[in-house]
């Protein structure tokens, strides 16, 4: 028997899965007509302070797109790898399989990061991480529109119990190198190639969704501390301030929904009518350190 002979009578008999390999498709040359350019990106680092540490991979796989969210092929990926300051730490050796021997005398061309990446989407699992250390390197991707396929797509609603990126490859019937940040990208773009199993959608349609999209952010500045669960199971996250935004639980809302939340706010948790901090928010500073308040006080 084949293997696929051998897969499909494992699968039949109900008591097996099988984990398909991932294996890039061949690169194409150019984007086919009609099609737009996105960029998958990934960043090994040193650590995790994105004001200390330092990027030493980083790989960027570009791939083309219609605008309903069809993935229609990749294109030849950006990898490189980059000597930081000091020795690598053993525990970041031990994750990503990087050591100093293969970093030594090597450099990323940040200006060529910048080049690559052009006027495309660039979209990170974690983007939160990624684009802080990218803009920090590359200040030029500060310009760039970002997504984020951890935290843009709801895998809880579609029955995912995990948003890790090898959890949702292994739960969708495949494995990858992990830990390489170009194994990474190809592993995240085969994910966002496939309908989302709950509602049937692709899951880069449900991504793109969520960056075109242009929400408010309201921080729930100085709440009594007793609210804190309450404002959690609301959806509030806490933020500590680090970055010069309020030291406050704060929610992303859509446009339309920010009177019931400023309501909701002044009725629940103030008990009264009063100022807090509230900034807009698109896929041009979603995910960074440049989110400042643009609106000093409201009222509902």
């Amino acid at each position: 028997m084949d293997p696929d002979e051998l897969i499909a009578a494992l699968e039949a008999n109900g008591d097996y899965r099988v984990l398909r390999r991932l294996r890039p498709a061949e690169p194409m040359r150019e984007a086919p007509i009609g099609t737009r350019r996105a960029i998958l990106a990934d960043v090994e680092t040193t650590g995790l302070d994105c004001e200390r540490d330092e990027i030493i991979e980083l790989a960027m796989v570009p791939f083309f797109y219609t605008f309903a969210g069809e993935i229609v092929g990749v294109g030849a990926p950006f990898d490189g790898l980059r000597q930081p300051a000091g020795p690598i730490p053993a525990e970041v050796t031990r994750l990503t399989g990087i050591d100093d021997a293969m970093v030594a005398g090597r450099s990323i061309d940040f200006a060529q990061v910048a080049a690559f990446a052009g006027a495309s989407l660039v979209i990170a699992h974690n983007a939160g991480f990624d684009r802080r250390f990218l803009e920090r390197f590359c200040p030029a991707l500060a310009y760039s529109p970002w997504a984020c396929s951890l935290n843009e797509v709801r895998w809880s609603d579609e029955g995912f119990e995990s948003s890790k990126l090898a959890y949702l490859a292994m739960s969708s019937g495949f494995y990858y190198d992990k830990h390489r940040a170009v194994h990474d990208c190809h592993a995240t773009i085969e994910l966002l190639s496939r309908p989302l199993p709950v509602s049937g959608g692709l899951a880069l349609s449900a991504l793109l969704s969520s960056a075109r999209g242009r929400t408010l952010r309201c921080w729930a500045e100085n709440s009594p501390f007793e609210s804190n669960d309450v404002l959690k199971k609301r959806g509030y996250r806490w933020h500590g301030g680090e970055d010069g935004t309020p030291r406050a639980w704060w929610i992303d809302v859509a446009e339309a929904e920010i009177d019931a939340e400023k309501a909701y706010l002044h009725t629940e948790i103030y008990k009264r009518e009063v100022p807090f901090p509230i900034a807009e928010i698109t896929a041009f500073n979603r995910h960074s350190n440049r989110v400042t308040p643009v609106v000093a006080e409201v009222r509902a």
